[in-house]
C-alpha cells in the first residue's frame, strides 16, 4: 500500500461550559459533541520527508500544521522511520470552532497507522490525538459523545436524534486562546445544563434537549455577528441556535431538511456561507 485516502467529520458543539482552570492555564471541559457530514478528504502516500498541501483554503504548510503535528508524533510513537506526503481537500471553515484543523490530525493519525500497518489501538490513537489538539480524539471518535478534561477524556452517548443544522460562518474568524482568554475576564450569563442534556438523548427526546443546549464562550468570543444569526436562526425557525466552539460559526437546529432548507434560503440572503449539515455517526474512516 502506497496510499491511502481517509475522510474525518468536522463537529458541532451541542454544548460547551469550562468547568476550571489548571495551573498551566489549560482550560477544563464538559461538552456534548456531534460530527456533521461536512468533511475533510487526506490523502497520505509514503515518502522519506513530511509534506502538507492544501486546496480549498490557504494553510500552514510547515511546523505549525496540525496535520504536520500529526505526523511527526506518529513517527516519534511508532520508531517508524519514514515519512509522508499529506495533502488536504479544505471544506471545514477555518477558526470556525468546527474542529477542522484536527479533523486533519485525525485523518493523518488514522490513515498513517493504516499506511504503515503500525497496529496502534483505538485508544492510542486518541492519546496520540489529544496531544496534537483538543478535539482531535472525537474527530478520530465521530458519533454523539461527552467530551471531557482538556478533550481526551470521550464519552459515547446514544445517537442524536434525525435533524439538520444550518450552520452559518460569518467573513472573519475568531482566535481559541483570545476567547478563552476573554472567558477568564468576562465570564457567561448562561450554562449548558449536560445532564438533562445526556437524558434527552437517552431518551431520544428532541424537544426536552433543545433548552439545555448553551456555549458558554459565545460571549467572550466577541463576534460581531454571533448575536444577529443566532435571532435570524430563531426567527427562521430553528429550535435552538447558538455558537460552535469558540466560534465564528452559528448554528441552528431543525426537525425536518426542508425546514433547514428554508432557513438557510433566508440567511443566504446575508451571510454567503452557509451550510445544511446532517448528524454523522462515523468517526474518522479510510474511504480507500
Amino acid at each position: 500500500m502506497n496510499s491511502v485516502i481517509v475522510s474525518a467529520p468536522a463537529k458541532l458543539n451541542l454544548t460547551l461550559d469550562i468547568t476550571g482552570i489548571e495551573p498551566n492555564g489549560y482550560h477544563t471541559m464538559d461538552m456534548l459533541m456531534q460530527a456533521v457530514n461536512l468533511t475533510e478528504r487526506v490523502t497520505l502516500a509514503r515518502a522519506a520527508d513530511i509534506c502538507v498541501t492544501a486546496t480549498g483554503a490557504r494553510l500552514p504548510m510547515g511546523p505549525s500544521n496540525t496535520a504536520y503535528k500529526a505526523a511527526v508524533l506518529f513517527f516519534q510513537e511508532t520508531g517508524l522511520l519514514a515519512g509522508v506526503h499529506i495533502h488536504i481537500e479544505k471544506k471545514a471553515p477555518i477558526r470556525a470552532g468546527m474542529a477542522g484543523g484536527s479533523a486533519d490530525a485525525a485523518a493523518v493519525l488514522v490513515g498513517l497507522n493504516t499506511l504503515y500497518s503500525a497496529e496502534l489501538s483505538l485508544a492510542e490513537l486518541c492519546t496520540l490525538g489529544a496531544a496534537v489538539g483538543a478535539d482531535v480524539p472525537f474527530a478520530i471518535c465521530g458519533g454523539t459523545a461527552r467530551v471531557g478534561g482538556f478533550g481526551e477524556k470521550i464519552t459515547p452517548l446514544p445517537a442524536l436524534m434525525d435533524c439538520r443544522f444550518v450552520v452559518v460562518m460569518p467573513g472573519y474568524g475568531i482566535s481559541t486562546p483570545e476567547a478563552f482568554a476573554n472567558y477568564d475576564q468576562v465570564g457567561t450569563d448562561k450554562r449548558p445544563n449536560n445532564e438533562a442534556a445526556v437524558a434527552a438523548l437517552t431518551a431520544g427526546d428532541y424537544d426536552a434537549l433543545m433548552p439545555c443546549l448553551a456555549n458558554v464562550l459565545e460571549k467572550a468570543s466577541n463576534g460581531p455577528d454571533t448575536e444577529a444569526i443566532c435571532n435570524a436562526l430563531t426567527q427562521a425557525g430553528a429550535d435552538a441556535a447558538l455558537m460552535t466552539g469558540s466560534g465564528a460559526a452559528v448554528y441552528g437546529i431543525f426537525k425536518t431538511e426542508q425546514a433547514a432548507q428554508n432557513a438557510a434560503s433566508q440567511l443566504k440572503k446575508r451571510w454567503q456561507k452557509v451550510w445544511v449539515l446532517a448528524p454523522r455517526a462515523e468517526g474518522t474512516k479510510i474511504e480507500k
